[in-house]
């Protein structure tokens, strides 16, 4: 199922937005595993959210939406949230 989804790195105290249809253990270990882009920064991802669509174009489209917040506040909330 695809999955909109936000990651945090506490060595460089920054989250990631992103969406997949593959396994988030899979895409997890992409993102932590060393490579150019944004989260080869660091290897130090967690998942911190997660949240389940029907297809993957209504998962890109909430990444759109949080993204465009622009607050790390209000993403921080969004994670608080759930748990």
């Amino acid at each position: 199922m695809p999955q909109f989804y936000i990651l945090h790195s506490k060595s460089i105290n920054k989250f990631y937005i992103g969406h997949t249809a593959d396994p988030m253990e899979e895409r997890l270990r992409k993102h932590n595993s060393n490579h150019d882009g944004f989260t080869g920064k660091a290897n130090d991802w967690e998942i911190v959210y997660t949240e389940i669509f029907q297809d993957k174009l209504e998962a890109y489209a909430r990444e759109r939406e949080v993204k465009k917040w622009k607050s790390r506040k209000r993403m921080e909330a969004l994670i608080k949230s759930k748990h």
